[in-house]
């Protein structure tokens, strides 16, 4: 019996070099790099360009026209290697844009498992995106964000190089986010301000209802007090003790380099 490979379409090129699993599958037209692994599962679409070096995990749908592993929008870049690390069972939309690290920001990046990028979404050098998440369309994320597990980001919603995002966060569409943002924290506007804690999201994963009204007892302390930010944190320690998700608030707010929203 004849060894299993790739299904690839006539029209597309895949250099000499590149790594694809016995079952992937690459449509009309794609481009596919000499140092690109892809693994299991995958499905790349029509006209997709894929750069490398990238490692692209198992269960991955790359659809028409998304352009990953470029080399990344950095003035400072002059073509040292540099890499992109993808998961498992991620789905990128149309026309999404990824670029690869630089050596300022440690040469890669990286997006986990199970997310959701919808269409036009571009995710910039050196950023760090966790799993579980929804970028949805002509999300823009600048160098070195780091986004946590489960955020969601509306459509057009645009973060500032360098910030963070906690996981469970939620920003509504068109925010544009140039501070950290709290795990759990739903903020909203132009530029982004809190605007409360993303119940919802947290019902949905099954958050009971005691650890969301830790959460929100949480928030009120450091959003409705009036309390510095220093008189915020001692609060929330002593909450801490009793919450585990507050106590990721507290370990968030102190790696915040940028400031919080606020």
């Amino acid at each position: 019996m004849n060894p299993a490979h790739p299904t690839i379409h006539p029209t597309a090129i895949v250099e000499d070099g590149a790594k694809l699993a016995d079952d992937v599958t690459v449509g009309p037209y794609a481009v596919i790099g000499a140092e690109v692994e892809i693994g299991a599962s995958c499905r790349v679409g029509a006209h997709a360009l894929i750069q490398g070096p990238t490692r692209i995990g198992r269960n991955n749908r790359i659809e028409a026209y998304g352009a990953i592993g470029g080399d990344p929008q950095d003035k400072k870049y002059h073509g040292e290697r540099s890499e992109l690390v993808i998961g498992d069972g991620n789905t990128f939309h149309e026309f999404v844009t990824i670029n690869r690290g630089t050596a300022e920001g440690g040469g890669v990046t990286r997006i986990g498992d199970d997310n959701w990028i919808m269409a036009y979404v571009h995710v910039a050098h050196d950023c760090n995106v966790g799993s579980h998440t929804i970028l949805a369309n002509n999300a823009t994320l600048a160098g070195h964000v780091e986004v946590g597990d489960f955020v969601v980001l509306g459509g057009f919603a645009g973060v500032h190089q360098f910030c963070k995002i906690g996981a469970h966060a939620f920003a509504a569409m068109y925010s544009a986010i140039n501070r950290d943002v709290p795990p759990f924290i739903y903020v909203a506007g132009q530029f982004a301000v809190p605007r409360g804690v993303n119940a919802e999201g947290l019902k949905r994963r099954d958050f009971s209802v005691k650890r969301i009204a830790a959460i929100k007892r949480a928030y009120r302390t450091l959003y409705m007090s009036h309390k510095t930010l220093e008189e915020a944190r001692a609060a929330l320690a002593e909450q801490a003790e009793a919450s585990e998700d507050v106590r990721s608030m507290c370990d968030f707010i102190s790696r915040s380099e940028r400031a919080l929203v606020r």
